[in-house]
């Protein structure tokens, strides 16, 4: 009996796919988002979002340039490789797009060059300016500064006795309400442990600890420790700044130097600021500068908002 020859997949399976594909993953970012169920922890999420784009690449693509050609492997390898980076899978998703565009640039570059004319002449003036920018964070080359920080405010119902109050006692932690911490796994903050705000006061924050997805491999638990360096506090204001001590939650991303906060009175209430410095730690800085940026104001804000509710409560 004569087989027929496999048919090449059509437009009415492709756009099944893809509805397909499209559910589960609007499904797999509800569950990063809102953490139902506690599934944005499991394979679930970290197995079956990649499983499924490298289904889509493979059934799906048909590149007919060597720039769709690059794309749809670099997509495939990305899907494939982020079960084994485990919770690393976070920084990957984070650099995707910078992935992806410099995949695209250099695909094609070479295909201008190799298609020879004027558009390869002008094709050969971009690699020299691609090749410097690669080489930025090598012995230490950068082109925007390490040093940064992220700032939040709050103007808050209370005195300023009563924020001096509750910066100095350990706060309740709730849940991110920014989509951006909710929706990639950044540590939360579960417990503080210290009170205080005299020179030489401590706290240690836990966070939410690391998981892997190794076989048997236990929740690391992540901390980070901060020592009171400078205080003033008065009736109508103050100001503290954190050092930070010790940081087991945040030394994969960026270095943690410290943290000030300051209050005065403002608008019937008090006007609380957060400061949070930091060093980044990736290049490129042009790139992982304003994403970290971004991210540590959030949390700044985060901050203002954890304390300022606090102390709004201390007032009622």
């Amino acid at each position: 009996m004569q087989t027929s020859p496999e048919r090449p997949i059509g437009m009415r399976e492709r756009w099944i796919l893809a509805v397909i594909v499209g559910l589960v993953f609007a499904g797999l970012v509800v569950l990063r988002v809102t953490s139902w169920g506690g599934l944005d922890q499991t394979a679930l999420f970290y197995l079956g979002l990649p499983a499924t784009i490298a289904l889509l690449i493979v059934f799906t693509a048909r590149p007919r340039t060597g720039v769709g050609a690059a794309m749809a492997v670099t997509a495939l390898v990305l899907a494939m490789s982020g079960p084994l980076l485990a919770e690393g899978m976070v920084c990957l998703l984070l650099a995707a797009p910078l992935i992806f565009g410099v995949v695209a640039l250099v695909a094609a570059l070479c295909s201008a060059i190799a298609r020879g004319g004027s558009g390869s002449r002008h094709a050969l003036l971009f690699v020299p300016v691609l090749f410097v920018l690669t080489l930025e964070g090598v012995g230490g080359t950068t082109i925007l500064p390490r040093a940064d920080q992220g700032t939040g405010e709050r103007v808050i119902d209370a005195a300023p006795g009563e924020v001096a109050a509750a910066l100095a006692a350990p706060p309740e932690y709730g849940a991110f309400e920014a989509l951006f911490l909710r929706a990639v796994p950044f540590p939360e903050p579960v417990r503080a442990e210290g009170e205080g705000l005299e020179v030489g006061d401590t706290r240690v924050v836990h966070f939410t600890p690391r998981t892997t997805l190794g076989i048997g491999d236990e929740p690391t638990p992540r901390h980070m420790e901060l020592v009171v360096a400078q205080s003033r506090v008065g009736p109508d204001g103050g100001r503290v700044v954190f050092d930070v001590v010790e940081d087991t939650a945040f030394s994969g991303w960026m270095d943690m130097r410290g943290a000030r906060a300051s209050w005065s009175e403002a608008d019937g209430g008090t006007r609380l600021d957060w400061t949070i410095d930091y060093e980044r730690t990736y290049e490129p800085s042009w790139y992982f500068g304003p994403l970290q940026a971004y991210a540590t104001g959030l949390a700044a804000e985060y901050l203002a908002a954890t304390f300022g509710t606090t102390a709004e409560e201390q007032a009622r």
